[in-house]
């Protein structure tokens, strides 16, 4: 019996994948979507090798790791039906993690966050009805909490759906909670709901650079449109990642929703950029508060030209609600669950993390597969094992 993990190739997945590989003993049913077993693969390590080097990797990927060739919004991920039926009866639990954060496009939210979605959850009810279904974990977001000012939220408090909600991104993942509760009534499930995830507090290697994009245009104002005590909710990938591995695992986790956040341990505007002054012996900036209007206007304008400026202007556009709203989620729960381990705080990592991605001028530089790629195993009826 296996964890069927969905976003094994995207950023959280990968901290995801490593986590269950490393700490614990279980098969991994992964959903990849790729035309052949090699190029399965390769997205696999791309993703991974940030966490492995390629001889562990490929070790894992030989005993441990089971690739399912398909597309999370087609129905039944586009397998055969004998290849979806080993996937229902090999699958003891499931990790859904995939998703689509492009804020702008309601289409492309609702065909994955939604679409997606009701296909792992009838996986999950298919699995459940043939041999009991241990858990499912569904991976959402704090954004699901809606237009929020000046509040420390709480997980009981965070879905009002009388409050509108800021993007595509966040309305969908709102109901896809929802169809979570209504169609598996009787699955254990938890719901993780990550605050702005960004880059890893043990090094400054990151694959993931928009939200990172968005900061650096920020470090580089002498000005900033911003409150300066103003909290903004940062935390790292790997400790989001330990989070949900952990408590995934779990026989009885104490709650069903957590927030995996920086809680009421949030910095200020004021305490990151000090920190990213000291560490790059540049000058603080000023704040210039009353300026968040025309800036927000500015950056609308510019966010519709084309070239580097657009591109950034485009990303602090996406993100800038996030920036102002002065809003944290307790995350009591989750440090209690992982023995009172809290998150490191931003301003301990930041600067590395924009060091690197500068220098590597936010890309990632990704190592090809090491060796030859052997002729292809055909994937039996959609399915490859590895």
């Amino acid at each position: 019996m296996a964890i069927f993990v969905t976003g094994s190739t995207g950023y959280l997945g990968g901290y995801l994948v490593a986590g269950f590989l490393r700490e614990h003993r279980d098969m991994l049913n992964l959903l990849v979507r790729a035309k052949s077993e090699q190029e399965a693969r390769e997205r696999l390590w791309k993703s991974l090798q940030l966490h492995f080097e390629f001889p562990e990797f490929s070790e894992y990927l030989d005993t441990r790791v089971r690739i399912f060739l398909g597309d999370l919004t087609n129905e039944r991920f586009g397998l055969p039906d004998d290849a979806y039926h080993d996937l229902v009866d090999s699958t003891e639990s499931i990790v859904h993690c995939a998703a689509s954060l492009n804020r702008k496009s309601e289409r492309q939210c609702l065909n994955v966050n939604l679409r997606g979605a009701l296909e792992v959850i009838q996986l999950a009810r298919r699995a459940q009805n043939r041999n009991g279904l241990r858990r499912y974990s569904h991976v959402s977001t704090v954004a699901v909490a809606g237009r929020r000012q000046d509040e420390i939220v709480t997980e009981a408090a965070s879905i009002d759906w009388a409050r509108s909600d800021y993007d595509p991104y966040a309305r969908t993942k709102k109901f896809g909670e929802h169809m979570v509760h209504q169609l598996l009534p009787d699955v254990p499930v938890t719901i993780f709901r990550p605050a702005i995830v960004l880059g890893d507090s043990r090094w400054p290697q990151t694959t993931q650079f928009d939200m990172v994009q968005a900061f650096d245009v920020l470090a580089r104002l002498p000005v900033l449109p911003l409150q300066p005590d103003d909290r903004i909710d940062i935390v790292p990938a790997n400790y989001v990642g330990k989070a949900i591995v952990t408590i995934h695992q779990k026989e009885a986790p104490v709650h069903t929703i957590y927030h995996l956040s920086s809680g009421v341990g949030s910095q200020t505007f004021r305490e990151l950029t000090d920190a990213l002054a000291a560490a790059g012996g540049t000058s603080r900036p000023s704040y210039w508060p009353w300026l968040g209007g025309p800036f927000s206007g500015m950056v609308n304008w510019l966010s519709r030209r084309g070239g580097t400026t657009g591109y950034g202007a485009s990303l602090l556009n996406v993100f800038w609600p996030y920036l102002n709203w002065n809003t944290v989620f307790d995350n009591s729960r989750v440090v209690a669950e992982l023995g009172g381990e809290a998150p490191a705080k931003f301003s301990t990592y930041a600067y590395p993390l924009l060091k690197f991605s500068r220098e590597n001028k936010f890309r990632y530089p990704a190592r090809s597969w090491p060796l030859p790629a052997s002729s292809p195993i055909p994937a039996i009826a959609g399915q490859v094992h590895a």
